[in-house]
Order: C-alpha cells, then sequence, then structure tokens
C-alpha cells in the first residue's frame, strides 16, 4: 500500500488548496522504527484533534507496513480527544498475514495514552461478484453552494495565537445539499446529503486516495443523527464526538472528483447517535460505505 507516485499534478492556488498541500504532507509520517511512526497533528479549531485527522493518519501508518495489498476494510475506537498542538505516536502491530488478507492494529497515543485505535484489513486484487444499489438523485454539485469552511468554527476554543499548526481553511470542499443554520438549526429527518471533494489536484496511488477519503469520511456524518432535535455541534450546550468509526472500500477512485456522501441515522439514544453512510462517485459508482457511532450529549439533560 505505497502511498506516493511519480505522477504529481499542479499545486493548486486557492487558500483552501493550500490547506489540501499542508495536509497531504502531514500523511507523510515519520519512521522512528519499522513498525513505529509519528505524525504532527492539525489545529482545525474543534475543541480536540479531528477524528478524521487521526484516523486518515493511522492508515497510512498500516499501509506503509503492507505496501503489496489495498485496504479494503477499517474499524476504529477513539479512546481520548486529540490534542491539536502536540504530535501523535503511531504504532503498528503486524496481526496476520495471509494467502489473500493481512490484518493491522494500529494504537496512536499522545504523551504515552491511547487516543485511537484502529484495526484494518488488507486484501490482494480479486476478482468476484459485482452489486450496488443506485445513487440518489440530487441537485449536481455546481447548483449546491459552498459550506461555509471557516477553520474554526468554535474560535473561542482554542486561540488563534497557538504555535502549533493551524489550518485556516479546510482541505475538503463541503456542498450539503440540504444545509441547516448551525446556530438555530431548524428540526430535520435524519438525513442528508452532501457533495463533497479534495480542495485541489491529489497525487498518489489508491492508498494516498483512500487515506484522504477516510480523513474527509468524519465531516459532518455525526451531525445527521442531531438533525431531529434542531440542534448542532456550533450550540454551547452540546458536547459530541466520534466514538468509532467503521468502513469498507469498494472502488476505486480520485479524491480531486466529486463525491456524494448519502448519510442516514436510524436512531439515536442514551446520549449516542448511530450515523451510516454511502460514499457514491459522481458517475454513481458507489466507492465506499461508512458507519460511526457519536456522543451526542446535551446539557440540558443534566
Amino acid at each position: 500500500m505505497q502511498l506516493q507516485d511519480t505522477n504529481t499534478p499542479s499545486v493548486p492556488h486557492s487558500a483552501q488548496g493550500a490547506a489540501l498541500q499542508q495536509l497531504l504532507g502531514l500523511f507523510e509520517l515519520d519512521r522512528m522504527d519499522p513498525d513505529h511512526y509519528v505524525g504532527q497533528s492539525l489545529d482545525l479549531g474543534f475543541r480536540n484533534l479531528f477524528g478524521g485527522h487521526i484516523l486518515g493518519q493511522a492508515l497510512v501508518a498500516a499501509g506503509n507496513t503492507c505496501e503489496d495489498r489495498d485496504v479494503h476494510s477499517l474499524h476504529a475506537y477513539f479512546i481520548r480527544g486529540g490534542d491539536p498542538r502536540i504530535p501523535i505516536h503511531y504504532n503498528v502491530d503486524r496481526i496476520r498475514d495471509g494467502a489473500s488478507f493481512s490484518v493491522r492494529r494500529v494504537t496512536a497515543s499522545q504523551d504515552g495514552k491511547a487516543i485511537l485505535i484502529l484495526s484494518s484489513s488488507f486484501q490482494v486484487d480479486e476478482a468476484g461478484f459485482d452489486h450496488q444499489i443506485a445513487m440518489p438523485v440530487v441537485p449536481p454539485p455546481e447548483a449546491v453552494p459552498l459550506a461555509v469552511t471557516s477553520a474554526r468554527p468554535v474560535p473561542e476554543l482554542i486561540p488563534t495565537s497557538s504555535e502549533h499548526l493551524v489550518a485556516h481553511e479546510f482541505a475538503i470542499e463541503l456542498r450539503p445539499v440540504e444545509p441547516v443554520d448551525p446556530q438555530f438549526p431548524d428540526r430535520k429527518e435524519p438525513f442528508q446529503h452532501i457533495w463533497f471533494r479534495a480542495a485541489g489536484p491529489v497525487p498518489g496511488n489508491a492508498a494516498l486516495q483512500k487515506c484522504l477519503l477516510a480523513y474527509a469520511s468524519d465531516f459532518s456524518l455525526l451531525s445527521t443523527c442531531l438533525r431531529p432535535h434542531g440542534v448542532t455541534y456550533y450550540q454551547p450546550e452540546m458536547v459530541t464526538a466520534s466514538l468509532d468509526h467503521a468502513m469498507w472500500f469498494y472502488r476505486d477512485f480520485r479524491m480531486d472528483d466529486w463525491h456524494l456522501y448519502v448519510c442516514d441515522s436510524p436512531s439515536a439514544g442514551h446520549a449516542r447517535g448511530l450515523n451510516r453512510g454511502n460514499i457514491f462517485s459522481h458517475d454513481g459508482r458507489l466507492v465506499a460505505c461508512v458507519s460511526q457511532e457519536g456522543l451526542i450529549r446535551s446539557t440540558q439533560f443534566r
């Protein structure tokens, strides 16, 4: 699962494009030992280190030890909130290398404490049966306004004068088909459709594309279970966090092309909400499926 190739597209010129180049640089982990890597953090202005950041880097670490096979699934638990001011250590356990599949377990830690545990499975290229559900019919991305992608959605939580890495734009362009007002949301059904793509050309082969998709899959998914309750992450009485994240990859794709994230939430209870997502390429191919449970704690219940 090699992350680099020699066919590097031109560097994008927009502010978001600069954010993408910064993120791609952070996906190049420092190798300390054969199965020990270190990645740098990035402040996106959330309460903690963005979960997709840890997820994407952990998948990079796992893939660095399994270069001849492609990842087909991952399952992760977020143990603690990550600190966007300090590096993350990734230790890889080589669980098994079979004839067709390889399994890796990655522990991400800061200050000697685990913040994420990821299990991922890699497979040799293999032909087989093929089917998929159809992509829903929604307005095209060109007809949908760009979401506000300020990298400091809750600016009072993390001072902008911090000396650690700070992103001023998201590296992923988001266009929600059914947006809500982040401060005064209406109650809506637990469904949403979001067009997204990398904010510029993405170099690399399928391995890098999948790591970046894992990163992007954490944007907006948890908000699906908040929609029926008329609340959002931005409201001060809400405490939200990803608890776990699972993902399955089925078809090749390019992250600099448009994709449609089709999300639904079948249930919420006990301060947790379940969210599911299907990710389609612009031409309707189902490239990945996602499932995540999130903490959705409100102080109104205390």
